[in-house]
């Protein structure tokens, strides 16, 4: 309707009625952004079982062409290849300069190796570096040092193996590099692929958990992250799986008990040598959690993948029947 001086009639906003508009916008943006981060959590989760799937097939494919899974790091025998010999894979490594050739590399042994395959977008800058990253210091973490002690930068060694890595392989299929250990009862084995007995049911590769630095793969601020994560205890030994007795029987390894769980919070430093459990660095950063924490993404050996907790797969016995990678009795109770 037009006014008497043909001008429209407009009525103001007040002051009350324009913070009402506000709140209702912010109580809408508190409503949405939740869901929001949500679905980007979701999405990145999604990222990381893409990935971790197609590091599986990469380890089908070596397994099947090589009969045996690959180690989950040796001594390497020069500075930069993949050439590695049993008779150096000894309690310390007798030439620290040539570092590890770790199995990300292995899978690719014509050198095209892919590097963001090996990533999560969950994770600290992907993954966590190399133990000796090389040259480039954007390869390092603030305050890692390498395995001859030097900082950021030091060219050698350089590990045979992906700069940011987020997955870690079982212990129990991927074996450590002790295949020589002066005579001791136990030491490791390749495992063949035929070995292992439940494939559906048996973990292959899972993720790392992360803190800021990744200090919980820091062992005396070398980033242990060549090593695999190892699911079981010796039943006398502990975690000393490779001090557990031969004999007394077929089934000298266990699970761990469920209390032997940090809370994701309360996991310290270091935890990659924890006297607990090796599972305490399993990674909890995706949506759904149980009193532990979150969840991660589990590839088992037949190539799908789950998401779940740390807790659910000590109570399915996920990690194998066997601690096939340990010469003498290893079966698990």
């Amino acid at each position: 309707m037009k006014s008497g001086t043909g001008r429209l009639n407009r009525r103001a906003f007040t002051l009350i009625e324009l913070l009402a508009v506000i709140a209702v916008i912010a109580l809408l943006i508190g409503i949405l952004l939740p869901a929001l981060g949500k679905s980007r959590e979701t999405a990145r989760a999604i990222k990381c079982a893409v990935n971790v799937r197609s590091v599986v097939l990469g380890v089908t494919s070596y397994s099947a062409q090589n009969r045996y899974f690959p180690p989950a790091y040796v001594y390497a025998a020069t500075e930069r290849g993949l050439d590695w010999k049993v008779s150096d894979q000894l309690i310390s490594n007798p030439n620290p300069q040539n570092g590890y050739v770790h199995w990300t590399y292995a899978l690719f042994s014509d050198g095209s190796v892919p590097e963001e395959a090996f990533k999560c977008p969950s994770a600290v800058n992907g993954g966590a570096p190399a133990s000796n990253p090389g040259a480039n210091p954007k390869d390092w973490e603030p305050e890692q040092i390498n395995d001859l002690g030097q900082t950021s930068g030091g060219a050698l060694p350089d590990d045979r193996q992906v700069k940011r890595c987020a997955y870690a392989g079982n212990a129990a299929i991927f074996p450590r590099n002790k295949f020589d250990l002066g005579g001791t009862p136990r030491k490791s084995q390749l495992v063949r692929e035929s070995d292992p007995t439940f494939i559906s049911n048996t973990i292959l590769a899972t993720e790392f958990l992360q803190k800021p630095g990744w200090k919980t793969l820091s062992v005396g601020g070398v980033i242990k992250s060549h090593r695999p994560i190892t699911p079981f205890n010796g039943i006398s030994s502990g975690t000393n799986v490779y001090n557990e007795p031969v004999g007394g029987g077929q089934h000298r390894f266990q699970y761990p008990a469920l209390d032997d769980l940090y809370l994701q919070n309360d996991v310290p430093d270091g935890a990659i040598d924890d006297a607990n459990t090796g599972l305490n660095v399993v990674g909890r950063i995706h949506p759904g959690k149980d009193a532990k924490g979150g969840t991660a993404n589990f590839a088992f050996l037949d190539g799908h993948v789950e998401q779940s907790t740390v807790t659910k797969t000590i109570e399915k016995r996920s990690w194998g029947d066997k601690f096939y990678s340990i010469t003498g009795g290893n079966g698990v109770r």
